[in-house]
């Protein structure tokens, strides 16, 4: 016959412990998880996602910019004083870019910007560059460091933006002779790709 086996019961004491011990831990992963899910929803708006800082700007009147349709007339003042009103530049095809000068993309591709500017111009090219939530000194002084010589409005207030409904930037808008939006992007360009689209509404 085989011995018997003994089945020790865990005490009151280590029952306890082990309950507490679980808890504990159900706890611990609880609260891991409620932080991660924080960490998420409060990462700054300007968290760049391949080659995009998103923004938030309020909801503009009237309707969406759209393809196809006349772009959304505005005026402003640039940096240097000037008035400028979109509906000014008829009869020129525009390039109007949304950036800042905390935005890394925005930040790399202005040289690029420039050239393109720099290439166009002759033909009767415009670039408008808003930069949103910013004053006129601070997008100045980034425009004078950048070697920046095209037209730059200070949006500050996300007047202009809102309109557009930008919701990253750098945002691009190329707008043709007669005023009609013809291309939308969002996200840093290539030199080839400023140059295809700036081909496009210059025709």
């Amino acid at each position: 016959m085989s011995p018997a086996t003994t089945v020790v019961q865990p005490t009151l004491r280590q029952r306890v412990g082990q309950s507490r011990l679980g808890t504990l831990l159900v706890l611990a992963v609880t609260a891991a998880i409620v932080m991660g899910g924080a960490f998420l929803l409060d990462r700054p708006a300007t968290a760049v996602t391949a080659g995009v800082s998103a923004v938030t700007v309020g909801a503009g009147d009237g309707q969406p910019p759209t393809v196809g349709s006349v772009a959304h007339d505005f005026t402003a003042t640039t940096v240097d004083g000037k008035k400028v009103s979109l509906s000014s530049y008829k009869g020129q095809s525009v390039w109007l870019t949304f950036g800042a000068s905390w935005c890394g993309a925005c930040q790399a591709e202005a040289p690029d910007v420039q050239t393109a500017y720099e290439k166009f111009k002759a033909q009767g090219v415009a670039v408008l560059a808003v930069s949103i939530q910013e004053d006129s000194a601070t997008v100045l002084d980034y425009g004078k460091r950048l070697g920046l010589t095209y037209p730059q409005i200070a949006d500050a207030n996300d007047t202009i933006a809102s309109a557009y409904r930008v919701n990253g930037i750098p945002a691009h808008f190329f707008i043709d002779k007669s005023g009609i939006l013809r291309l939308m992007k969002t996200g840093a360009l290539s030199p080839d790709q400023m140059d295809a689209a700036l081909k496009e509404i210059n025709r």
